[in-house]
C-alpha cells in the first residue's frame, strides 16, 4: 500500500470510534425517553441482518473463493456465538447504559482484552509464563483494568460535571439507585464479548465466510433476542416507536452499529491486525464522555474519572504484553512474493496448510499466520 492507502485503515478505525460513541449516547438518550433496552436490541439486529444479509448473499454469489456450504456444525457454533456474544451481550450492556451512564459502558469497554485473557488462560489458548515479562505485563495490566474497574463501580466520588440526570423506568428500579447494577451488567457483557472473541477461532475454521456468517450471527440473534423479549416485556406498547429519535437510533444502530461496523472491524484487522484495531478503543470512551456530557448533561464523578485511567492504562499494558508475543511468532514467519505480485507470510515450523480464510487474528488468541495479499485477499 502507498500513499493514502496507507492511513486508510487508521482513518476507518477514527470513523468507527466516532460511530460507536453516537450508538452509545444516543442511544441512552433514547432509553431515557421511555424506549425498552429489549425492544431496541430486537430492532437493531433486525435492521442489521436486513442490511447485511442482501450483501453476504450477492459477494457469496460473485466470490468464487472462499466458499464453503455450512453444515450443522457450523450452524450450531454460529447460533452459539450469536447466542452469548448479541443477544446475551446486548441486552446487559444496554441495560447497563440504562441504569449507569453511556461514558462509564464505553470505559468498562476497555475491560474486553484483559477479560479475554484470563478466559483465553483458563481455557488453554494462552500461556501465562511467570518468568517471562510480556506474561507478567499481560497479569498486572488485567489486574490494573479489574482495579479500575472496581474504582468506577464502588467509588463514585464527588461529581466533577453536570447534575443528576436519572432514568425513571427499568426493568431492575430506578436508575440512580442502580449504579451498582448497571456496572455489573457492563461487565458481564464484556465477559460475554471475550467469550464471543474465543469463539471466533472455532467459527473461523469450520465456516470462514465472514460476510455470511455475520449475516447468520445477525439473522440467529434477532430470533433469540424476539423470544426473550416476548417473554420479559409483557406490554404490547413497549414494542411501539414513539418518535424520531427513536427510529434514528435503531436505523443508526442497526446500519452502522452491528451492519457496517462488523465488515470494518474485521477489515482493519484484516490490514492491520487485532492490537492495531484495539488500539483505538480508549478514543472511543474519550469521545462518549464529551458527547455524554454535552447531549446529556450526564453526570462525571472523580472515582469514575480514576478508573477509566487504570483501565485505559491496564488495556495498553495487556496489548503490550500482546505485542511482544506477536514480535515472537513473526520472527518465525517468512514472506514470499508470488509471480503476481501476492506477498504471502507463512508459518516457518508449520505442518498445516491454511487456505480459503482472510487474517482475522481474534484479539489476544492469535498464533497463527495466514495467506493473504497486499489487498487483504484470502487464498
Amino acid at each position: 500500500m502507498g500513499g493514502l492507502d496507507e492511513y486508510k485503515p487508521a482513518m476507518a478505525m477514527l470513523g468507527l470510534q466516532f460511530s460507536y460513541a453516537a450508538v452509545a449516547v444516543f442511544t441512552r438518550a433514547a432509553l431515557v425517553q421511555g424506549m425498552s433496552p429489549r425492544v431496541f436490541v430486537v430492532y437493531r439486529q433486525a435492521i442489521a441482518t436486513l442490511v447485511i444479509s442482501p450483501i453476504a448473499y450477492f459477494s457469496r454469489r460473485k466470490s468464487s473463493k472462499c466458499s464453503r456450504s455450512m453444515d450443522l456444525r457450523s450452524f450450531s457454533l454460529i447460533f452459539l456465538t450469536a447466542l452469548i456474544g448479541v443477544t446475551i451481550n446486548q441486552n446487559l450492556y444496554f441495560e447497563g447504559v440504562y441504569l449507569a451512564s453511556s461514558s462509564i459502558a464505553s470505559a468498562m469497554g476497555n475491560l474486553t482484552p484483559a477479560v479475554t485473557f484470563v478466559l483465553a488462560s483458563i481455557i488453554g489458548l494462552e500461556k501465562v509464563n511467570f518468568g517471562s515479562l510480556r506474561s507478567i505485563a499481560k497479569i498486572l495490566g488485567t489486574i490494573l483494568c479489574v482495579t479500575g474497574a472496581m474504582f468506577m463501580a464502588l467509588l463514585r466520588g464527588p461529581k466533577l460535571l453536570n447534575v443528576e440526570f436519572l432514568p425513571t423506568k427499568s426493568v431492575f428500579g430506578f436508575g440512580g439507585e442502580n449504579w451498582l447494577l448497571g456496572c455489573l451488567f457492563l461487565f458481564g457483557s464484556c465477559c460475554c464479548w471475550s467469550l464471543w472473541l474465543i469463539l471466533q477461532v472455532p467459527v473461523s475454521a469450520n465456516y470462514p465466510d465472514h460476510l455470511s456468517s455475520s449475516a447468520w450471527m445477525c439473522f440467529s440473534a434477532t430470533l433469540q433476542s424476539v423470544i426473550f423479549t416476548l417473554f420479559i416485556e409483557r406490554d404490547p406498547k413497549a414494542w411501539i416507536i414513539h418518535s424520531s429519535l427513536e427510529l434514528a437510533c435503531c436505523l443508526f444502530s442497526g446500519c452502522i452499529g452491528s451492519g457496517l461496523a462488523f465488515f470494518v472491524q474485521a477489515w482493519c484487522i484484516s490490514q492491520r491486525g487485532p492490537l492495531f484495531s484495539a488500539m483505538f478503543n480508549p478514543m472511543c470512551t474519550i469521545i462518549v464522555t464529551i458527547m455524554a456530557a454535552v447531549f446529556l448533561h450526564e453526570e462525571i464523578y472523580t472515582g469514575s474519572l480514576i478508573g477509566a485511567i487504570g483501565v485505559i492504562i491496564g488495556l495498553y499494558a495487556v496489548l503490550w504484553g500482546k505485542a511482544k508475543n506477536i514480535v515472537e511468532i513473526n520472527e518465525n514467519t517468512k514472506i514470499q512474493t508470488d509471480e503476481a505480485g501476492n506477498v504471502n507470510i507463512l508459518k516457518v515450523d508449520s505442518s498445516e496448510n491454511t487456505s480459503c480464510r482472510i487474517d482475522l487474528e481474534e484479539p489476544l488468541l492469535a498464533d497463527k499466520a495466514s495467506n493473504v495479499d497486499e489487498s487483504g485477499i484470502c487464498h
